[in-house]
């Protein structure tokens, strides 16, 4: 097995997803936001924290501001990506029904503006 370099010498190998049920406070927009242990983005503002090497892990040692850069749609399924304020990882991750749609929609239109 080979392990994949990423942010600050880590390294990722393949791993089943750890589901953790966890309440949280967004670091950006300060929304307090529920868990369902799929949660992983504050459903107001979009952002996320770079806690996870391997999904659902929580063994990232950054620990940085993930702000949400984009989105694609495959299947009928918007998935956001993340970028890491203090490493530059990027990782995508699907949206839930839980998420602010006009924010997502907004993304495109930050895009377009650049």
């Amino acid at each position: 097995m080979t392990h994949q370099q990423i942010g600050f010498g880590e390294s990722r190998l393949k791993k089943k997803f750890q589901r953790h049920i966890e309440d949280f406070i967004c670091a950006q927009c300060g929304a307090s936001v529920k868990g369902n242990g799929y949660t992983n983005h504050c459903p107001e503002c979009l952002w996320s924290q770079h806690v996870d090497v391997n999904p659902g892990d929580r063994s990232a040692s950054c620990h940085g501001l993930m702000e949400p850069i984009g989105f694609t749609i495959k299947h009928g399924d918007y998935i956001l990506t993340h970028r890491c304020t203090t490493c530059g990882i990027q990782k995508k991750n699907k949206t839930s029904k839980n998420d602010n749609f006009e924010a997502i929609l907004n993304l495109q239109g930050e895009l377009n503006n650049v």
